[in-house]
């Protein structure tokens, strides 16, 4: 019986020790998590932009991300620039975000007033085929906007978006504050100045193209929604716009989806040469990059080897990296 109470004695003071260890561990604060550092800027990198900006002779802003890591380099960022027919990739998406949403319809055919068409000085292919006006499905109108960069068919977009207004609300909605939509390219044509009021930031114009890249979804079942969400991007990977642009220094056969814009000349100065797009590198990660060239007196082959020698100096840096 003593040997007996013992036991029942010791098995008590472990019973007690064991819980008051439980009671320890359960009430203790739990360690907090490491934070993962944010990827830092690229010093080394923004300074090869300036220096490269040197010969633009005018203004230059730059954006460029990884959109993997989060790595990035910028000049001017958060300057001001006139978007020219970069504004084609919102009125786009303004679009597409109605056909996914099953107010339009890929295939419908949209008529095109003759009161519609661009000025002559305007690169238009469809007012060229169709000088009274005619009719397009939605999907043509889109690929001649955005592969071809034609001036009707993104203010026929434009409107059947819901205006200026209604291409606002959708970037808007995206949470991209510093990019703004006031006229077509037939109003602004009439009105140098005009240009500069759509206008968007290196920045935002980056922030565009990671909702357009992220709206595209993963391979799937659903085969004809892939194909809705990857429509745009097709097109911008097709477009012979700016082949000495953001593609001009690249390896032979790197992906590019990207969206030219570009503004006259007037008494020597060009308002905007520009390129935004997404760039693919071996690995398979994706490079978001925005240049616009602005006010510049360069002649245009040094307008676009500037755009070119700044897409590969981010390419130098992160392609070979990945």
């Amino acid at each position: 019986m003593r040997q007996l109470g013992f036991t029942f004695i010791a098995f008590g003071v472990l019973f007690l020790i064991s819980c008051s260890a439980e009671r320890a561990v359960s009430t203790a604060t739990p360690p907090s998590p490491t934070p993962t550092p944010a990827p830092k800027r690229d010093a080394e990198l923004e300074r090869a932009f300036a220096e490269i900006a040197k010969d633009s002779q005018g203004r230059v802003g730059v954006y460029a991300r990884v959109l993997e890591t989060g790595e990035s380099a910028e000049l001017n960022a958060d300057e001001r620039f006139a978007m020219q027919s970069v504004v084609k990739v919102p009125i786009s998406m303004a679009v597409m975000q109605k056909v996914a949403a099953g107010e339009l319809a890929r295939n419908a055919k949209i008529t095109v007033g003759k009161d519609e068409l661009v000025p002559s000085r305007m690169h238009s292919p469809f007012r060229d085929k169709n000088p009274n006006g005619g009719e397009a499905t939605l999907e043509e109108l889109m690929e001649l906007a955005v592969s071809v960069s034609d001036g009707t068919a993104a203010d026929v977009l434009q409107r059947i978006a819901g205006g200026a207004e209604g291409v606002q609300t959708y970037i808007d909605s995206l949470g991209i504050e510093a990019m703004k939509v006031r006229y077509t390219h037939k109003e602004f044509s009439n009105n140098n100045e005009r240009q500069y009021e759509n206008w968007a930031t290196p920045m935002a114009a980056v922030q565009l193209l990671d909702s357009l890249w992220k709206q595209k979804g993963p391979a799937g079942p659903d085969l004809d929604k892939r194909e809705k969400e990857l429509l745009l991007l097709a097109f911008m990977y097709k477009t012979p716009t700016g082949p000495n642009r953001l593609k001009g220094l690249l390896p032979s056969g790197t992906l590019v989806a990207h969206k030219t814009g570009t503004s006259g000349t007037v008494d020597g100065v060009t308002a905007a040469t520009n390129d935004v797009g997404i760039i693919t590198t071996p690995s398979g990660r994706h490079i978001l990059i925005a240049v616009f060239v602005g006010d510049s007196r360069a002649d245009e082959k040094t307008r676009d080897a500037v755009i070119a020698r700044i897409a590969k100096a981010a390419w130098d840096r992160w392609a070979a990296g990945s």
